[in-house]
């Protein structure tokens, strides 16, 4: 990326080894520009929006594999500072980076904190091992704060020994929950509810909900969000059951979050992804008598950036459409697993540190900033 203004971006590259007759600048399928040269000027463009382009030489044989992908923002428009409903997963494993150093690549402010879990019965502790204060975890938040976001700690996930079984009714975890809130003066919680000491338990899952309940009575102004797995049709049974307890009850929780990935399909993870959102809305208004806006609005997608577990892809390219179907939705939150991730190992597997595909540092980090619901 050579300039930017509030309309175009003009591009340049490499050339390519080889015969060469050209040059084609794609935005996602999308031919942008047909060129001789290494350099070309797209245009037409609106003020404040956000691209991602790749290059690909041919010949009459054919065309080259596409190049690092690109994202890059129009200058102009009016922008909203990235708040609570942009707030990417970071974690203290898989080499974390420095959160000042992504507020600062990519405009992100908030981050969502893995995990809390149990340091012991119904204690809260990070990854069930360090304390609330004074260590690590306290200065990312320290940091995130003075970069001019804040934090949204999540607790559960996949594995580890967790607040939910350990703490006997919703009153003893609903005041686990309360400690952190204390802690940390939070403006939001995450509860990644998974797997069968939770979420397929039906006496902690309801715990978990009636939990949920007593801390918003208690905090009126804390957004509470909880976040589950789906298939490509929509939620199952146990979110279903999830659901339907939060109606029944009152529980008033916020975000009602898909976890859009590790659904055993979906070659187009964006059209998986939004048939999956359309199965919760449909959820949703069943069970609330919610319009299709009031449902999109309590609603959030996290997805997983790069390869899954179970090697599904969401390219840039896919993660940039979900961008922009959530937003034209008004979801509630935009999130994935995880900014540890977003960087790139082209060929590199499933790791807790890369995305294992070719992509830019951060890249997936910095379209999500733009998420506005």
């Amino acid at each position: 990326m050579t300039a930017t203004t509030n309309t175009s971006f003009t591009l340049a590259w490499n050339a390519s080894t080889g015969t060469v007759t050209g040059y084609r600048v794609y935005e996602g399928s999308t031919v942008r520009a047909t060129v001789t040269g290494t350099s070309t000027t797209v245009s037409g463009l609106t003020a404040g929006s956000t691209h991602t382009y790749t290059v690909k030489a041919y010949n009459n044989v054919g065309e080259s594999a596409a190049s690092n992908s690109i994202t890059a923002t129009t200058t102009g428009g009016t922008t909203t500072p990235s708040g609570m409903q942009a707030a990417p997963y970071l974690y203290q494993w898989g080499d974390p980076p420095n959160p000042q150093t992504i507020q600062s690549a990519t405009g992100i402010r908030w981050f969502t904190l893995a995990f809390v879990l149990s340091g012991g019965g119904c204690t809260p502790a990070w990854d069930g091992s360090r304390p609330l204060t004074g260590g690590v975890d306290q200065t990312v938040i320290n940091q995130v704060r003075a970069g001019g976001g804040d934090v949204i700690p999540s607790f559960g996930g996949w594995s580890g020994n967790k607040l939910g079984p350990n703490c006997s009714t919703p009153q003893a975890l609903a005041a686990a929950y309360q400690t952190v809130i204390n802690t940390y003066n939070l403006k939001a919680i995450d509860i990644d509810i998974e797997n069968t000491d939770e979420f397929e338990n039906d006496t902690v899952r309801n715990r978990i909900v009636d939990a949920l309940k007593i801390v918003k009575q208690n905090n009126p102004n804390l957004k509470t969000i909880i976040t589950f797995g789906t298939a490509t049709t929509g939620p199952g049974y146990y979110a279903q059951q999830l659901i339907n307890r939060a109606a029944s009850t009152g529980a008033n929780i916020d975000v009602f979050t898909i976890m859009p990935f590790d659904f055993g399909g979906g070659a187009n993870m964006y059209n998986s992804t939004v048939s999956a959102s359309e199965g919760l809305k449909t959820m949703l208004k069943t069970a609330f008598g919610w319009t299709d806006d009031q449902a999109y609005r309590h609603m959030g997608i996290s997805g997983m950036n790069g390869l899954s577990d179970q090697q599904e892809l969401t390219s840039v390219a896919y993660w940039q459409q979900i961008r922009d179907w959530a937003q034209s939705k008004h979801l509630a939150r935009l999130a994935f697993w995880s900014v540890n991730r977003d960087r790139p190992c082209p060929g590199g597997g499933v790791v807790s540190n890369c995305s294992g595909i070719a992509q830019n540092n951060w890249q997936f980090t910095q379209i999500t900033a733009t998420f506005t619901g």
